[in-house]
């Protein structure tokens, strides 16, 4: 098991690395010149070249990316060039709200899916069937903007179920902040709850099918037992897989749903850095990002083992 964890962690570390540069490389792709934003248009030469040599943009591209690394090794990711805000407190200010949200929407879509795909799948041919995949074909085809935007003017400005915006944290405030985050982990999880459903209900189809559950069913087990104990278990490692991906895909897409409701998380803050060309935000947000991706995969990996024994850490089955 150690070693195998020992791979899995060589193995993100080289694609960490590799992100990085890809990283690197495509803030400095971007349109404009951070030294003269941060001067300002009407700088002159000098202060231009002064402000590039304190950022160190006068340096050569591998010294540059060398320098970026160490620092992030550090803990250090510059300054914005908007605010001169640190960027590690930035984004320890904001990642926590992202991580909220995108737990919050996950539970959504994981409690919302897989009773969907338990449902399509033991009910094939008739209508809770047609029900759960009709409600998966409308929530991967409706826009989460979109949605946001209806769930926004009927949900909280016309039924006042819900508020249109705003953040309360839940460690402060547990019940008001969970309130607050509901309508902006119900509409980003919707569209993952599709994905989930379609997945939980075509693994459970197979395994429902298969040899072993016939002989349960032919000794006499019960259906819920054969539903849940043989059916819903063994479709675990699928809907793992689509969790631990689309948890990282939350992360990374909450973008939007955090424009929307006005949440001071890593989406709103992409944007701002993106609107006015704050580099080093950009870089250390996508990094991050980045990183919480390969975190993912790997926890996702080796939780492979503790669903299912059969699974050994190679990665085959006995």
């Amino acid at each position: 098991m150690l070693q195998y964890v020992f791979h899995r962690l060589w193995q993100s570390a080289v694609t960490l690395v590799l992100a990085s540069i890809v990283v690197f490389i495509g803030v400095r792709a971007l349109p404009g010149d951070p030294a003269t934003v941060m001067a300002g248009e009407q700088a002159d030469p000098a202060a231009i070249a002064a402000v590039r040599e304190e950022l160190g943009l006068d340096k050569a591209l591998p010294v540059q990316y060398l320098e970026f690394v160490w620092h992030a090794l550090t803990g250090d990711f510059g300054k914005s060039i908007r605010t001169g805000t640190p960027v590690i407190d930035m984004i320890g200010t904001t990642l926590p709200v992202t991580v909220q949200l995108s737990v919050y929407a996950m539970l959504v879509a994981v409690l919302v899916g897989v009773i969907g795909g338990v449902i399509a799948a033991v009910y094939r041919g008739r209508w809770p069937e047609w029900a759960a995949n009709g409600f998966s074909l409308v929530a991967l085809s409706v826009p989460t903007f979109w949605l946001g935007i209806l769930a926004v003017l009927y949900l909280s400005v016309q039924l006042n179920w819900f508020p249109a915006s705003g953040y309360v944290s839940p460690f402060e405030e547990p019940l008001r902040g969970l309130y607050f985050l509901t309508l902006p982990a119900i509409i980003l999880g919707i569209t993952h709850a599709a994905v989930v459903q379609r997945q939980t209900r075509s693994s459970m189809v197979e395994t429902l099918t298969a040899d072993f559950v016939r002989t349960a069913r032919a000794k006499g087990l019960g259906r819920g037992a054969v539903i849940f104990r043989f059916g819903l278990r063994n479709s675990l490692i699928v809907v793992t897989t689509i969790v631990g991906l689309q948890l990282g895909g939350l992360i990374a897409g909450a973008v939007v749903t955090e424009r929307i409701f006005s949440l001071p998380g890593m989406g709103k803050l992409t944007l701002d850095s993106v609107f006015s060309r704050d580099y080093p935000v950009i870089q250390a947000v996508v990094l991050v990002i980045t990183a919480s991706y390969i975190v993912i995969n790997l926890l996702v990996d080796v939780l492979y083992t503790v669903i299912d024994p059969r699974v050994r850490v190679s990665g085959k089955a006995q």
